[in-house]
């Protein structure tokens, strides 16, 4: 196990490697720089400003340079904000992104796992038919619509709620229940399959069959193998709630991760968005790493498999 966990890992840092010099690649392909927005900015301010940030040294000498500082934990300056670094931002902007995606990822799994069982359990019935119909229609509507919606309904016909902000728990509501609604739906779907699967599943059949109590089958045997291929799918939702979404975060006006990183994508902020992108991507291989790893651990034959590998 710890051999295949070492080189998953060294897997993931060739994987970074790469993706470091696509994005390093990208954002220097773009026609401008961060500071051509001012054309009026003499050309000498503008020769300055670039020496002061580096962009006047040839391309592979910046990529160079950027990486090495990196690994040494130095994510640079953001061009937006040069009185603190990039990592004093993302401390600053990420706790309320962090905030909120926990409480979306306890809903989203908790109500999630609660509908797909209660729609498994009573399949093809009226209850099965509106958590299918209600889990399709989360996962097509985009979570800007349903944030949107939100706003309208709660916020301004209503007046329960205040239309955006941060500061106040009340501010959590509608941020985390348009953020959840798309993942709660994958959830639900995911289990109420899995669950149908092992239901029908042999060994469910006999235990029913000799009389065991629907409780100790479910337990015993039902929620161990369903909860093994929902692993995989599920984990790798996580990252994309702990960083936050752009749309939700302007819907709502919260200032948090998310939101920073569209404007720093708007007015090229170099070492904000490319910071940014690989911690996203850090956190993505992790995530698939543990997903893997709990796979093995719940699963025997795979970890038999592994060891006979």
């Amino acid at each position: 196990m710890l051999t295949y966990i070492l080189r998953r890992l060294g897997g993931l840092f060739f994987s970074l490697a790469i993706l470091s010099i696509i994005v390093f690649a990208l954002m220097h392909s773009v026609p401008g720089g961060p500071f051509s927005y001012d054309q009026n900015m003499p050309q000498y301010m503008m020769d300055n400003i670039n020496h002061k940030y580096g962009l006047d040294q040839p391309v592979l000498v910046q990529y160079v340079n950027w990486v090495s500082a990196m690994l040494h934990g130095d994510f640079g300056i953001p061009f937006q904000s040069p009185t603190e670094t990039v990592v004093d931002v993302v401390l600053r902007a990420w706790p309320i992104t962090l905030m909120i995606g926990a409480f979306s990822i306890a809903f989203a799994f908790g109500f999630g796992m609660l509908l797909g069982t209660i729609a498994a359990f009573n399949q093809n019935s009226w209850i099965d038919n509106l958590v299918t119909f209600g889990a399709t229609l989360g996962m097509a509507v985009p979570s800007y619509v349903i944030g949107s919606v939100l706003v309208i309904v709660f916020a301004v016909q209503l007046k329960w709620l205040p239309t955006g902000g941060w500061g106040e728990p009340k501010h959590l509501i509608m941020p985390v229940i348009a953020f959840s609604l798309g993942p709660m739906a994958i959830v639900a779907r995911m289990t109420r399959v899995n669950l149908l699967e092992t239901l029908s599943a042999e060994h469910v059949r006999l235990a029913r069959a000799r009389g065991i109590p629907t409780r100790l089958i479910v337990r015993r045997y039902v929620l161990k193998n369903a909860s093994i291929p929902m692993i995989t799918v599920l984990l790798p939702l996580i990252p994309d709630l702990l960083t936050g979404s752009i749309f939700i975060e302007a819907v709502f006006s919260v200032p948090g991760l998310g939101r920073f990183f569209t404007t720093s994508a708007l007015n090229r902020d170099y070492p904000m968005v490319m910071a940014m992108a690989m911690m996203i991507a850090l956190l993505w291989g992790l995530m698939y790493i543990i997903s893997d790893v709990l796979y093995a651990v719940i699963d025997p034959r795979v970890r038999l498999a592994s060891k006979a590998a």
